[in-house]
């Protein structure tokens, strides 16, 4: 990548303002705030590694998915359609996700990998897909995945 998840943010918000594209403004601010904050964090030498910037923009859409639900539940569908626009728009940013034939797929090689055959074991392969996978499935498509393959 010739420039950063963080650089590529910075630019994109300038492009946001230009077009007037409030949403997309919100939401690249949202992810620079956020950036900002993992840079001068303790130990972060002032660096932000796309790894870290991954683990952030993951968090910040599942955020706003259970916002959006929890606005649904109250019925307030306004506030729940500009959360899920905001998380449509970090999205833009993670990798392809995972279908999940492929997500399958690659369970089943991290199972084969780890020897795993009981449920017992599932920490082992949860603990290496989590990282394998980073960005590329939801924690809990994972986990509902490894149970149905162990059990």
């Amino acid at each position: 990548m010739a420039t950063n998840l963080f650089d590529k943010v910075s630019e994109d918000i300038r492009s946001a303002m230009l077009a007037r594209d409030k949403v997309r403004l919100e939401a690249l601010r949202g992810m620079k705030k956020e950036f900002l904050e993992a840079k001068t964090a303790k130990g972060a030498n002032g660096e932000l590694s796309d790894d870290t910037a991954l683990k952030i923009m993951v968090k910040m859409v599942k955020q706003r998915k259970e916002s959006a639900e929890i606005y649904i539940a109250n019925a307030r569908q306004e506030l729940a359609d500009n959360e899920l626009a905001e998380a449509a728009v970090i999205e833009e940013y993670l990798p392809k996700q995972l279908s999940p034939e492929e997500l399958e797929a690659e369970l089943k090689a991290i199972i084969a990998e780890t020897g795993a055959t009981s449920m017992a074991q599932m920490g082992k392969v949860m603990g290496i897909a989590s990282k394998r996978l980073a960005g590329r499935a939801e924690g809990k498509a994972i986990n509902a995945m490894v149970k149905s393959l162990l059990s």
